[in-house]
């Protein structure tokens, strides 16, 4: 089990997307991966899979002890219970390209984080925009959203090196906020250019619905309070580049429901993209 990754995938009322997610880590060019599948609908999966010849040995389903209990929690009962080396995420509707795993675990042999760039897509799979494409490098947590400016649950880790648990408190920006507990631990994380993973933007997802705003700025000015009272331990550095991508994309969302209106399905990647090229970097 030296170079096992354990794929955490929580699955609420998952049955029209999950059959897609659960193929692409079948299609994994690396074979040495356990699938959990946490149901937080009371749901049988395993059957659900069986039946569509999806099943495989390498799976594992678990309940999240309730109904409705939320991404964070089920993500936690996995982390419980795994006793892989490595650990990634991948949700419910997202999928991963065949070599993410075997190009993480790679990377993994010299870092304890490994992030990729993201292709985003349509709910039928149809390219938007990549995220964080270009060179493989090194980021240290001040660097890190300003490369991923997207969603943070395409990490890879080493537990050994460092580990958490996701805050099921907080209703948005869970990922981000997981990201820098590891960072407590794991000074840097290597960014892998390449898109590996499937981002699926879906209708009236966490980042693009018309009802999240308030959820996504309270969490991100949670994230900021931590930040500032040194809850993270980071450096000061790291904590200052952190602040400015935060104070940037806090701007962004007081912004974004105009521009959306303006302009009817604009992502808001490249909402706040174009406001990151011109900030001033920590």
């Amino acid at each position: 089990m030296h170079k096992t990754v354990a794929v955490i995938t929580p699955a609420y009322k998952a049955q029209d997307t999950l059959a897609t997610t659960v193929q692409s880590v079948l299609d994994q060019t690396h074979s040495e991966w356990e699938h959990w599948i946490i149901a937080d609908d009371g749901f049988d999966y395993a059957a659900f899979l069986e039946e569509r010849g999806l099943g495989d040995p390498r799976q594992r389903f678990v309940g999240s002890g309730g109904i409705g209990r939320g991404a964070s929690n089920a993500r936690n009962v996995a982390l419980e219970q795994l006793k892989t080396p490595y650990a990634a995420i991948l949700d419910a509707d997202d999928r991963l390209k065949p070599q993410k795993l075997e190009r993480a675990v790679a990377a993994l042999d010299e870092h304890g984080i490994v992030t990729t760039a993201l292709d985003v897509m349509t709910m039928d799979f149809a390219h938007l925009r990549f995220v964080g494409a270009g060179a493989d490098r090194v980021l240290s947590p001040g660097d890190h959203k300003w490369v991923s400016l997207s969603m943070d649950s395409m990490i890879v880790w080493d537990r050994r090196r460092g580990d958490g648990r996701y805050d099921p408190t907080m209703s948005n920006m869970t990922d981000l906020e997981f990201l820098l507990q590891l960072y407590r631990t794991i000074p840097t994380s290597m960014h892998l250019g390449t898109p590996l993973h499937d981002y699926i933007k879906r209708d009236g997802s966490m980042s693009n619905g018309k009802d999240v705003a308030a959820g996504m700025i309270a969490s991100k000015r949670e994230i900021v309070r931590r930040l500032q009272s040194g809850h993270y331990g980071l450096r000061s550095s790291d904590v200052a580049g952190l602040l400015g991508f935060l104070d940037v994309s806090l701007a962004a969302e007081a912004e974004y429901g105009a521009a959306l209106a303006a302009q009817p399905g604009l992502l808001f990647e490249d909402h706040i993209e174009p406001k990151l090229l011109t900030a001033r970097r920590p």
